[in-house]
């Protein structure tokens, strides 16, 4: 067999992606009966204690970091949104939360769990390509290594993306979603290819926005119940609007997205929590 005739060597369909900070999206209900129980001063010491501990989360720093949001409409009352470096700071977090008196006051309504991930369908065409040239059999040694290389110069070079502070603009709108897979449409059984172009020309949408809003993926899947989480910072909330309508429209978002509840929520700083309650 001449190369032209060498069978192609199958490459894998999973594009490859670097992820970062664990996430966990807080939703609760505020026990306003049971808080009007309580006397004026010890409701003043309860929030006292929570202004602390929150103020103490909110400072960003190496990847780690808490913010608290009103919620708007009848889905909850308060949000928290934490960073953290894994799932056991994660675990830290929420119980932190719990043993403060505040939480005697605060009721889960729901959350999702899930990790900054940013996926390169470029990448991966190419180092796929290449290999596949060069006739490196997927999933051997040589092949790991080559990927794993990959990878660790696309940590380095998008850290500021993967552990990033969250950003301090004043509104929050959260969404998880899914692709599709459906009787006739299946997001993934698109080809690699196909897929890329879908992707790429939905991210040329939100780069118009670049400067109205800042947006931040997470991966969840095996995680929690949908496929991502995305998070939209903006001091105007009718950014959300626009952006999330415009992106009705691409192929990716009308073919293939699923949408799961919408949370849209104020940022309210540790020292103003009183104002909310």
């Amino acid at each position: 067999m001449t190369p032209d005739t060498l069978p192609a060597v199958a490459t894998p369909p999973v594009p490859l992606t670097v992820e970062g900070a664990s996430v966990l999206h807080q939703m609760m209900r505020f026990r306003r009966a049971a808080w009007r129980a309580l006397g004026e001063d010890q409701r003043h010491e309860i929030l006292a204690e929570a202004s602390r501990a929150l103020a103490a989360m909110e400072t960003p720093g190496d990847g780690r970091q808490s913010a608290l949001y009103s919620v708007l409409g009848h889905k909850g009352d308060v949000m928290l949104v934490h960073f953290r470096r894994s799932f056991e700071e994660l675990n830290r977090a929420q119980l932190e939360i719990g043993r403060l008196a505040i939480g005697d006051y605060l009721e889960p309504a729901t959350s999702y769990l899930s990790m900054i991930e940013l996926g390169l369908y470029e990448s991966t065409s190419k180092v796929y390509g290449g290999l596949a040239a060069r006739g490196v059999e997927p999933n051997s040694e040589e092949w790991k290594r080559e990927i794993e290389a990959t990878l660790e110069r696309q940590r380095q070079a998008m850290a500021p993306r993967l552990w990033p502070e969250i950003p301090a603009a004043k509104y929050l709108c959260f969404y998880p979603m899914d692709r599709r897979r459906g009787e006739t449409k299946n997001w993934y059984q698109e080809t690699m290819p196909d897929r890329q172009r879908m992707m790429h020309e939905h991210g040329m949408i939100g780069r118009r926005y670049a400067g109205e809003v800042r947006q931040i993926i997470t991966g969840s899947i095996g995680f929690d119940d949908w496929e991502w989480g995305v998070d939209l910072f903006a001091e105007d909330p009718l950014v959300f609007k626009k952006l999330i309508y415009e992106m009705r429209f691409d192929e990716v978002s009308a073919v293939y997205a699923l949408f799961g509840t919408f949370y849209i929520g104020l940022r309210i700083p540790a020292a103003e929590i009183a104002s909310i309650l």
